[in-house]
C-alpha cells in the first residue's frame, strides 16, 4: 500500500486514497508494538547472557533484565487486548454524545462531569477531541452534548461506555445537604466515510439557529448553529462548533450519517437474533457503571464487576482498567459461542 501511495496518481481517485493512507495508519499501529516487543527481547537476551558471563556487574545486568522482562510484560498485555478489535468500525473514531436523565440541576451537572472525564481520557491518549454540540444551562450543567474523538480505535475502545451512568453524591445545589442518585446517558457510535451512507436530499430538513455558550457578538447575531432532521426516522443531528453555517452543517450532516448507519445496524442485529431464537442473554441491562462519591467513595462497574476506591481519579480519565475488562469480557464471550 505503501508502494501504492507513492505512485503519481495516488489521488486521482481522492476518497480510495485517503482509506488507504487510513489503512497504512491502521497497519503501522499494528507493527508498532510487535517492533518493540522483538527489541525488548533481544535487550533481555544479551543482558541475561552478560550476567551468565560476567562475575562483576551480574546482579545489576540480572536486575535490568527483570525491568525489561516486567515491561514487556505490560506490552504484551496490551498487545492481547489489541486482538479483541474485532468489530468492522472498531477503527474509528467515535461520536460521544452524553444526555442527563430526570432530576434537573443535579443530573446537568453530573453530565457536564462525565463530559469533562471523557475529555481528560481522550486527550492523555492523544486523541483529537471536537466539541460538535453543546446545550448548557443558565443555572448549570448541560443539558447535552456531542463530541468527535478521533484516534486510532477511538470507537473501539469507547463502545464500553455506551449506557446509563449513576452517580451518588452529597447534592452541592441542595440546601438541606441531603445524598442525591442522578443518572446520565451516554452513546456511543463509530463516525462512517460520507460514502457509506448516503442521505437522500429530499428527505432532510435543515434548521437554523444561534449557538449557545461564548462566542461573543458573533454567536449573538447570526443563526450558524445548525440541526438537520431526518423526516422518515425523525433523527437529529445539530452541530454549533464553528461561525460558519456551511461548516456546521457539514459536520451535522456527518453525525446524521453515523446516526443512521447505526440504527441500521441495530434493525440488522435484531433480525439475526430472531433467527438465532431464543439463547443467553448477556446484556446486564441499561445501567452499566456506578460512580459513589458519600458516604465512600467507589467506582464500580456492574457488567464486569471491576471495583476502583479512588473516584477522583477515575473522573479526572482513568477510564483504562473498566475499558480494557470490558473488551477481554465481551472476547471471553465471542470465543465461547464459536466453541473455543
Amino acid at each position: 500500500m505503501e508502494k501504492e501511495a507513492s505512485l503519481p496518481d495516488f489521488w486521482e481517485d481522492a476518497s480510495r486514497a485517503r482509506q488507504i493512507l487510513k489503512e497504512i495508519g491502521g497497519l503501522g499501529e499494528q507493527l508498532r508494538p510487535l517492533n518493540e516487543i522483538n527489541e525488548l527481547l533481544e535487550e533481555t537476551e544479551i543482558l541475561l547472557e552478560l550476567a551468565e558471563e560476567e562475575e562483576f556487574g551480574r546482579e545489576e545486568a540480572s536486575a535490568e533484565a527483570g525491568n525489561r522482562l516486567n515491561l514487556l510484560a505490560k506490552k504484551l498485555d496490551q498487545l492481547e487486548l489489541e486482538t479483541m478489535f474485532s468489530g468492522e468500525h472498531d477503527s474509528s473514531d467515535a461520536i460521544l454524545s452524553i444526555h442527563p436523565g430526570a432530576g434537573g440541576l443535579e443530573s446537568q451537572d453530573w453530565a457536564e462531569m462525565l463530559l469533562r472525564m471523557y475529555c481528560r481520557w481522550a486527550e492523555e491518549k492523544g486523541f483529537e477531541v471536537e466539541l460538535a454540540e453543546l446545550l448548557t444551562d443558565d443555572e448549570a450543567g448541560i443539558k447535552s452534548a456531542t463530541v468527535i474523538i478521533r484516534g486510532h480505535r477511538a470507537y473501539g475502545l469507547l463502545k464500553s461506555e455506551k449506557g446509563v451512568h449513576r452517580m451518588v453524591r452529597i447534592s452541592p445545589f441542595d440546601t438541606a445537604r441531603r445524598r442525591h442518585t442522578s443518572f446520565t446517558s451516554v452513546d456511543v457510535i463509530p463516525q462512517v466515510e460520507e460514502e457509506e451512507y448516503e442521505l437522500n436530499p429530499d428527505e432532510l430538513k435543515m434548521e437554523t439557529f444561534r449557538a449557545s455558550g461564548a462566542g461573543g457578538q458573533h454567536v449573538n447575531k447570526t443563526d450558524s448553529a445548525v440541526r438537520i432532521i431526518h423526516l422518515p426516522t425523525g433523527l437529529a443531528a445539530t452541530c454549533q462548533k464553528d461561525r460558519s453555517q456551511h461548516s456546521n452543517r457539514r459536520h451535522a450532516l456527518r453525525i446524521l450519517q453515523a446516526r443512521l448507519a447505526e440504527m441500521r445496524r441495530q434493525e440488522l442485529d435484531r433480525e439475526i437474533e430472531n433467527l438465532r431464537g431464543p439463547q443467553k442473554d448477556i446484556a446486564w441491562g441499561n445501567q452499566i457503571r456506578s460512580y459513589i462519591f458519600h458516604p465512600f467513595t467507589l467506582v464500580k462497574d456492574h457488567r464486569t464487576g471491576v471495583e476502583v476506591g479512588q473516584v477522583e481519579a477515575v473522573m479526572n480519565g482513568e477510564l483504562d482498567r473498566f475499558i480494557n475488562s470490558y473488551l477481554r469480557r465481551q472476547a471471553g464471550y465471542r470465543r465461547s459461542e464459536a466453541g473455543e
